[in-house]
């Protein structure tokens, strides 16, 4: 899928859209499907409001059995943020005895921009199921993702056109220390993404979540900066799969990639999206893959209008 499409899958679970009617045919069991809950506000046919269409899935699906949910379009999101969905979901924690994973704003484009998603206070969500191990959410407007404690987590996935720096701190303020996977769209200034380089010295430190073996820091403006940071990190030890990918990286952020410590750990290095040119490329494939690290490099761009480094833009922004 592309970069902000719509989830296929959560959880190792296959993404269903909950209908209200069915064809006649069975519905899948609760506890294999990742369930998408969507109202959509524009349809001529339009559904209710999210509230019935979540009440009408608690009738039709065992709530106790579902372990993945998956939270879409609730109604014309510049207008609602996501409390409203976040806080009948939470209402009915009890519930949802067997729920692993959140995933909050699986909107397309078509839908809403990235940006335009109004986001809130998510770690109610953390709050509210202590045995939750991943949490996704897409868009960075409004987000608050205040300093947390939770045992449980394993994944947290922040999908943004501009990650605001006090969610960031948020995050590296929290205790997660079953954490193993954190991936983090930085975004732009343009659409919010105040984050400086700076904001990440206690992720790259590599004393916040011991267990870290996957980072994303992925879709930013700043990705050179990130790449010559990662290559002194004390984190990098630790992982097993880094991506870099979707953002503004160039020649000189691969150089210093490749002059800093060695990545031939790794297992993969995700690229994609770049301005690289094809020597470079050609540069970074010869030094890790007979290493038997998989580095993806597609995606080569060339800035707009040709002109170098304030062309670039990030995959995903608006």
């Amino acid at each position: 899928m592309s970069d902000a499409d719509r989830l296929h899958e959560l959880l190792g679970l296959p993404a269903v859209d909950f209908q209200r009617e069915t064809d006649g045919s069975a519905r899948p069991a609760a506890d294999s499907a990742a369930w998408r809950i969507s109202v959509d506000p524009y349809s001529d046919d339009r559904n209710g409001p999210w509230e019935e269409e979540f009440a009408a899935f608690l009738d039709a699906v065992d709530p106790s059995g579902v372990e993945a949910l998956i939270i879409g379009q609730w109604g014309e999101t510049y207008e609602t943020d996501s409390s409203h969905p976040i806080g009948l979901v939470t209402a009915a924690a009890d519930r949802f005895t067997s729920l692993k994973a959140v995933f909050v704003g699986d909107l397309m484009a078509e839908e809403a921009e990235i940006s335009w998603i109004e986001q809130s206070d998510v770690t109610v969500l953390l709050t509210a199921f202590p045995g939750l191990t991943h949490l996704g959410v897409r868009g960075g407007t409004g987000l608050l993702f205040p300093p947390v404690k939770h045992e449980s987590l394993r994944s947290l996935t922040i999908e943004s056109g501009g990650l605001p720096a006090e969610a960031l701190r948020g995050v590296l303020d929290s205790e997660l220390p079953a954490l193993e996977r954190l991936d983090l769209w930085l975004g732009v200034s343009a659409y919010g993404g105040d984050v400086v380089l700076p904001d990440l010295a206690p992720l790259l430190a590599g004393t916040r979540f011991p267990r870290l073996h996957h980072l994303g820091l992925r879709n930013s403006e700043l990705q050179n900066e990130i790449a010559v940071a990662i290559g002194a990190a004390p984190v990098v030890a630790q992982l097993r799969t880094l991506d870099l990918s979707n953002g503004t990286l160039g020649d000189e952020g691969a150089a210093a990639l490749l002059e800093g410590q060695p990545l031939t750990h790794l297992t993969s290095l995700d690229l994609h999206h770049h301005f690289m040119t094809a020597p470079m490329e050609s540069r970074l494939a010869e030094a890790l893959r007979p290493y038997g690290v998989s580095v993806d490099l597609s995606g080569r761009n060339e800035p707009w209008g040709g002109r170098g480094i304030e062309g670039r833009y990030t995959a995903v922004a608006e």
